[in-house]
């Protein structure tokens, strides 16, 4: 560990400069040389792009875009696209990163990408979305391929997103599926995708109890996001007999002690596009969310929610990353400190990415799985990597995300030295 970092210098550190410091950190653990440090931590190419698009109104406007290619020794690359006004380089080049050292854990043939427009599609027209999206792959065009760089749904991005970005590589480069994942299912996406983060959530989180002796059945989770991971992750944690006690979005929170309905809290969400006046429960602030007390305390929407502050108030046994980066570098030495074990977001929310893996396959070979498969393939997948995390942890007496870390740097490092020197 880095003990000459503040609690307050770590909370200042920028998007990239935490995925560093968590990666020195493993590196230090597991003594890796400094030449292989400066290597791998680097981006392996960065694209900023300007993209003027027309207004159905008939005036221009000029929007920025960003990918960025971090590692592929060990495949193509691979990694969401998300459109969000917070999107920067800094913020791209960090969650590139972490897609390397994901799909390094789990052990999938992807390097890590990640890319993004700095937009608000709320605002936005169907249109102007779509034309944004098709001014960005002709920007990125030269950059991206089935066996380059594979996008995939993310922030405020859908598998229409990915049907767009198919339709207008397919035009330049002829029919190519396996361009992007997360795709519909009539062209070519594979069934299981859509709740693949959420159910990978819900498993991993069921394995993590055995481990820290927290029964399922009764225990007492918050989730912060009820979108795509939060929401699949609540129904699924709920049918395996958790209590799901508080849900928070960005335009309220619900709180029910005795334990959320959750197919009627899915049936309002799907009507109004929040959670906020579900009927029937409390209303709370939503800075009392994260410090309910619960057994399972779940981020599952935008980095950076939990804080040094908040990390000092947690009353949870256990934090699990479904988001990316949700908890600041100040605050995870603060949860460790506390003895509040945190499960890392590169193995929480892996579940997307392995899925993406079998329908970028599906796609190359022109073949198709049926759910039940998906499910059952990516269970195998993902436990296996929990047992990895657990394992490293034990042996180098060290916490899970460093132990993540670990694995997934020594087997990038170990690919790139085998390529690179045979």
């Amino acid at each position: 560990m880095q003990p000459n970092h503040s609690i307050s210098s770590l909370e200042k550190l920028s998007a990239s400069q935490t995925v560093d410091y968590y990666f020195d950190n493993a590196a230090e653990t597991m003594g890796l040389p400094d030449a292989d440090r400066t290597i791998l931590k680097r981006p392996r190419r960065e694209l900023s792009v300007e993209l003027p698009i027309k207004l159905d109104n008939g005036d221009w406007r000029l929007y920025h875009g960003y990918r960025v290619q971090h590692d592929n020794s060990r495949g193509p690359c691979k990694g969401g696209l998300r459109y969000h006004p917070s999107v920067n380089d800094d913020e791209v080049r960090a969650l590139a990163s972490l897609m390397t050292w994901k799909t390094a854990l789990v052990d999938i043939p992807f390097g890590g990408a990640k890319g993004g427009i700095s937009c608000e599609p709320q605002r936005m027209s169907q249109d102007e979305v779509q034309r944004l999206t098709r001014a960005f792959v002709g920007a990125i065009d030269e950059l991206i391929g089935p066996k380059q760089d594979i996008p995939a749904p993310d922030v405020n991005t859908s598998a229409q997103t990915m049907a767009w970005i198919m339709d207008e590589y397919s035009s330049r480069h002829g029919y190519s599926p396996a361009v992007v994942t997360g795709k519909p299912l009539h062209l070519m996406g594979i069934e299981g995708r859509v709740d693949a983060t959420g159910r990978g959530v819900s498993m991993l989180v069921q394995e993590a109890c055995a481990t820290y002796n927290i029964p399922i059945k009764g225990a007492r989770v918050v989730i912060q996001g009820f979108g795509n991971v939060g929401g699949n992750a609540a129904e699924l944690l709920h049918e395996a007999g958790a209590k799901i006690i508080a849900v928070g979005d960005a335009k309220g929170t619900v709180h029910d002690p005795n334990g959320l309905d959750i197919s009627a809290l899915m049936i309002h969400y799907a009507q109004k596009r929040t959670v906020a006046g579900f009927p029937g429960v409390a209303s709370l602030e939503e800075d009392q969310l994260f410090t309910l007390p619960c057994d399972i305390l779940i981020p599952a929407a935008l980095g950076g929610v939990i804080d040094a502050n908040v990390a000092e108030q947690i009353q949870t046994s256990l934090v699990v990353e479904a988001a990316n980066a949700p908890v600041t570098a100040g605050a995870d030495r603060i949860l460790r400190e506390r003895g509040i074990p945190t499960l890392p977001d590169i193995l929480m929310n892996s579940g997307g990415v392995v899925v993406s893996y079998f329908e970028w396959t599906q796609n190359l070979t022109a073949f198709r799985w049926k759910a039940d498969q998906v499910h059952r393939e990516l269970q195998y997948t993902l436990e296996a990597a929990y047992r990895d995390v657990k394992i490293t942890a034990e042996k180098h007496k060290t916490d899970l995300r460093t132990a993540a870390f670990i694995i997934a740097i020594d087997r990038v490092a170990t690919a790139k030295r085998m390529r690179w020197l045979g």
